[in-house]
């Protein structure tokens, strides 16, 4: 099993922890160096254990320097091994110049990398670009990106695929697609949002044997998200001391959302579960599930005795934009009890300046880019930023939805790592609504019921996609949250 751990750093961060073992530890660079040569070699033995050529594409730093320990290893192992220097090997200097001139004494080919290089290899290490990138690629570099992705070759990145950004996860340009990526001293908090699944591939870490007193002293910039374990239902429960979720919305044609938003609370172990809707959809919304309890209401004054008992509330899953919907958001705001906005809810909070210490809010990209009034482009541009941004303005607790999903409570930031492609479908995020709203209603602390919700939404996502991810509908996640939320 590939243990990584739960901790995650900024690019900075990690450079001065390598500074930190190096000056205070006298731990030599070139050991370091050497250790994460050896790291990156036997990951690649124990992937491809097979294999006899190797193909290294080396840049100019340390990164290059790692993958001329790779090639020496791999070169006295008997693999046939081949490096493209897409630096000149003049400007190599320091640990890295090392590194090669002890693959150049052992006879390594280096060989400079032009764009129409035919390389046989079987396998691709790709050290171009290390964690300091912080511009797009061009030129030779773009080049060379370009080629080893066009090879169709397995490539293992070493730190971080060259050209994805090590802080936000975001493309610069251009990008490797490595199939695994090994990291160094300390995971990379970029490895694990925006772009980063599609190129990372799977992820190892090596601390390099670092002393683990060298973090002691440096915080954390984020937290992988670890697989929750509810505690055991007392005895003696009954429905009332598991909650009562009231979810807000269904304006007429989108009676859905709602519905799937209720039946999640209801699945995750929420003692009751209410829906105020139109009174169209009101007779037919619990049909084939008739322990939820379906309202027509029409006005805040329908509204008000079901807020009054509810103990968590939901707004916002198909509550459209008309004058109905934006009376009953806002009764649902003056109420003063833990509320979930989303969707159309978030809507309606965009056009105002409210903040709020007891809400959660859950933004998609699209409706994050309308809260803080700025682009999608802007909002995965860098995720870490745009959920910090978000949760400074409005407060409470920020779930950023999308590939990696980030929470953000002021404090601490958080990232998941559950879920796959086939939840970019419609009603997933009301799903998610109600799993947190149901969690909450359980009288689980609100930042461990996001966190909770979050890693379990996403890993009934993983057990529903054993069928295939394309053609994976919201409602199938269903039966499968009530199997993670009783997994021991």
């Amino acid at each position: 099993m590939n243990t990584l751990p739960l901790e995650l750093y900024r690019a900075e961060q990690v450079r001065e922890l390598d500074s930190i073992a190096i000056d205070q530890r006298g731990i030599p660079g070139f050991q370091l160096m050497s250790r994460a040569g050896l790291a990156a070699f036997q990951t690649l033995q124990q992937r491809w254990p097979g294999a006899d050529s190797l193909a290294v594409f080396c840049g100019a730093g340390n990164n290059a320097g790692d993958g001329y320990i790779v090639a020496r290893l791999a070169l006295e192992s008997g693999m046939l091994v081949t490096v493209y220097a897409v630096s000149p090997i003049e400007k190599l200097h320091g640990d890295a110049r090392l590194a090669m001139q002890n693959y150049q004494q052992i006879g390594g080919e280096i060989i400079p990398y032009q764009a129409d290089t035919a390389c046989t290899a079987e396998i691709i290490v790709d050290a171009l670009l290390g964690t300091g990138l912080d511009r797009p690629v061009t030129g030779i570099y773009a080049q060379a990106i370009e080629t080893i992705n066009g090879l169709d070759r397995p490539v293992v990145a070493l730190d971080i695929p060259s050209g994805l950004h090590a802080d936000s996860g975001c493309v610069l340009g251009c990008a490797v697609h490595a199939c695994c990526t090994i990291a160094f001293i300390g995971l990379k908090r970029g490895q694990f949002t925006g772009e980063a699944a599609d190129f990372c591939g799977e992820l190892y870490f090596s601390s390099l044997d670092v002393p683990q007193e060298i973090y002691y002293g440096m915080p954390v910039a984020a937290w992988r998200l670890t697989e929750p374990h509810l505690p055991r239902r007392r005895r003696c429960a009954h429905k009332g001391s598991n909650g009562h979720v009231l979810v807000i919305g269904g304006e007429q044609g989108y009676s859905g959302a709602a519905r799937m938003a209720a039946e999640a609370a209801a699945r995750v172990g929420a003692g009751l579960v209410s829906i105020a809707t139109r009174a169209a959809h009101a007779a037919l919304m619990n049909s084939g599930r008739p322990e939820l309890m379906c309202h027509a209401v029409e006005n805040t004054r329908q509204l008000r005795p079901l807020l009054d008992k509810a103990s968590v509330i939901v707004v916002g899953p198909g509550l459209g934009c008309s004058q109905w919907a934006s009376d009953l958001f806002h009764a649902a705001l003056e109420c003063h009890k833990p509320l979930l906005i989303d969707a159309d809810g978030l809507n309606f909070l965009a056009n105002t300046a409210l903040s709020n210490d007891r809400w959660v809010l859950t933004p998609h990209p699209g409706e994050a880019a309308r809260l803080l009034g700025c682009s999608v482009q802007d909002i995965q541009r860098d995720r870490f930023a745009a959920a910090d941004t978000l949760q400074q303005r409005y407060s409470g607790c920020i779930v950023l939805k999308g590939a990696g999903t980030l929470i953000a409570d002021g404090n601490d930031t958080y990232v998941n790592g559950t879920g796959n492609p086939g939840m970019a479908s419609g009603g997933m995020g009301d799903v998610l609504s109600g799993v947190i709203a149901g969690l909450m209603a359980q009288q689980m602390p609100g930042m461990e019921a996001v966190r909770s919700g979050v890693y379990i939404h996403g890993a009934a996502a993983d057990r529903a996609a054993e069928q295939g991810e394309r053609g994976m509908l919201a409602s199938d996640l269903l039966p499968y949250l009530r199997h993670q939320v009783n997994a021991r």
